[in-house]
């Protein structure tokens, strides 16, 4: 790695701007989640971790050597990052021998969910976009294991740096998972906002779409606060997502002091070279409790009404919003179902084929929000949020994902997710408002939708 590093730093020796120089290299296999948390060591607050719902694609980064900000309240704060990342990468020496997807230089973090709602003190460290880049990044890709080292330096320091992540990395390669399992925080209350005064603002959604023909659908989050007897263990309770919520999307982002993290089923966008993939998923009901009962709420959901034309909208929006970006958009005719552990969607795959230059950002910035997060149309949806919701969704129902210095990359929606703060843990759920929905059958499906967190983390979650 040294070697390389220096070739580098002779060919860009009249370049006075610090470079990022990145190197990839194949490793034995490691297990991702003991390598995430051998890191807390050293990298405590700067740690993140992604898995895919198919289970081909595990990154784990660890360190924060660059990041990428913007605090822009218009659709410019995509723009922005994808322009500091560029700059980046054009200051760039990348050593990467492999076509694995994935490795080199990746960008973790994602984007608030509505850069224009004024932001709540839990979400103070995280800006309207926030990414950042690791110091190492291990890649699980179809069963190979890959470790990109990251440095970014003026040439002058670089062979003092080197040495260090030299030895920083043989010891992360050598940790294993101790298996020390901390006592589980115990629930103390749960503090929510008054669930009549939430049920009366899904009837005034009900009535804002009954009264404007041009609204159709209005997305009503809303917030629980769960708060415990002792600092809760994040790494714990990232362990038990993976465990609980197999096809599901996992991520975890650290923020210094605070943790985002979550299970969604929801894939906003995945792009490698020439192929896009998204997914429409709008219109849900409960698993059952045996097979037969299972059966059977998926078929009334798959023949429900108001779950149908809910789905079709988030269908047709994706469809028009990928048809802007992609020379050939391929849909199937009817919706399927998606099982998670506690509850069923109907879902719509989308996939399309564009350049292979384009951005994924230019589709997440085209795809965010979609009708199954905010409504439709958004210019009509989100005012209507803004003023029923009282509270800011901060980056839950929001883009959190990666990219790569290619304009490859993949985000989930990040729902079913919930941000740890010490002993505190904020939790939401929303659900999709037309005008036939009824304010007490909504209520009880975002029950549902707590469940996931609340059981991850140790709370009462089949009550």
């Amino acid at each position: 790695m040294k070697e390389a590093f220096i070739h580098s730093i002779q060919e860009k020796q009249n370049n006075k701007q610090s470079l990022l120089f990145s190197y990839v290299e194949k490793v034995d296999r490691i297990d991702s989640l003991s390598f995430y948390k051998s890191g807390k060591a050293l990298y405590a607050g700067e740690r993140f971790f992604w898995k895919d719902r198919d289970g081909a694609v595990e990154i784990v980064g660890l360190g924060n050597i660059y990041t990428v900000r913007s605090e822009k309240i218009d659709r410019s704060r995509y723009t922005e990052t994808e322009e500091k990342w560029n700059g980046m990468i054009e200051c760039s020496s990348i050593h990467n021998p492999y076509d694995a997807y994935g490795v080199g230089p990746v960008l973790f973090g994602g984007f608030s969910f509505d850069s224009e709602q004024v932001q709540e003190e839990e979400w103070a460290k995280f800006s309207s976009a926030f990414f950042y880049l690791p110091e190492y990044m291990l890649t699980v890709y179809e069963g190979e294991c890959y470790l990109t080292t990251n440095l970014v330096c003026p040439s002058n320091e670089l062979n003092e740096l080197i040495d260090k992540l030299d030895s920083q990395k043989d010891w992360l390669l050598t940790q294993t998972d101790s298996g020390e399992v901390s006592e589980n925080a115990q629930l103390i209350k749960i503090e929510e906002k008054n669930t009549e005064q939430w049920k009366q603002a899904v009837d005034k959604a009900v009535r804002h779409i009954k009264s404007d023909e041009e609204l159709k659908k209005v997305v009503l989050a809303r917030k629980i606060i769960a708060g415990f007897d002792k600092e809760i263990a994040q790494d714990q309770v990232l362990q038990r997502l993976i465990e609980q919520q197999p096809d599901s999307f996992i991520f975890s982002m650290e923020v210094m002091k605070c943790c985002f993290l979550g299970a969604s089923p929801e894939r906003l966008v995945r792009k490698r070279n020439e192929v896009a993939l998204s997914t429409c998923l709008a219109g849900s009901i409960k698993r059952g409790q045996t097979d037969e009962e299972d059966k059977e709420l998926g078929s009334e959901l798959l023949n429900d009404e108001k779950n149908r034309i809910e789905h079709e909208y988030v269908v047709q929006m994706i469809k028009k919003e990928m048809e802007s970006l992609c020379k050939i958009v391929d849909i199937p005719s009817a919706p399927e179902l998606m099982k998670v552990r506690d509850i069923q969607h109907l879902h719509t795959p989308v996939t399309g084929f564009t350049e292979e230059d384009r951005s994924i950002l230019q589709f997440v910035e085209k795809l965010h929000p979609t009708p199954a997060l905010g409504g439709l149309p958004n210019n009509k949806a989100l005012p209507v949020i803004r003023q029923l919701e009282e509270m800011d969704r901060g980056y839950y129902a929001a883009p959190v994902g990666w990219m790569d210095y290619r304009k490859n990359g993949e985000f989930a929606v990040a729902i079913r997710s919930g941000l740890l703060r010490k002993q505190q843990a904020f939790l939401y759920a929303g659900c999709g408002i037309v005008a036939d929905s009824e304010a007490e059958s909504e209520l009880a499906e975002t029950y549902i939708k707590f469940r996931p967190m609340l059981r991850a983390i140790g709370g009462a979650a089949d009550e």
